[in-house]
């Protein structure tokens, strides 16, 4: 790899505020605000507004669309054509 190009990767905390959950990772994103971790050691933190505890795929609340009932009612109303 050439030397100079590439971003700075190194741990950083996302936060996600709606469930507050916080996990530490690496990243190269970066951020102003700081958060002293339970290591002791202070990281930039970057809040996010969804992550897998408050996303509804991984908690279950997903809705599942009928979409082979919606078409079955569509031709009842409207006649089936062809």
């Amino acid at each position: 790899m050439r030397k100079g190009i590439h971003p700075a990767y190194g741990p950083v905390v996302f936060r996600d505020r709606a469930a507050g959950y916080a996990f530490l990772t690496r990243s190269t994103l970066t951020s102003d605000q700081t958060i002293e971790w339970e290591d002791g050691r202070t990281h930039p933190v970057v809040d996010v507004e969804i992550s897998h505890v408050s996303h509804p795929f991984y908690t279950g609340t997903a809705r599942v669309l009928d979409t082979a009932g919606r078409v079955e009612r569509f031709e009842r109303r409207y006649g089936k054509q062809g």
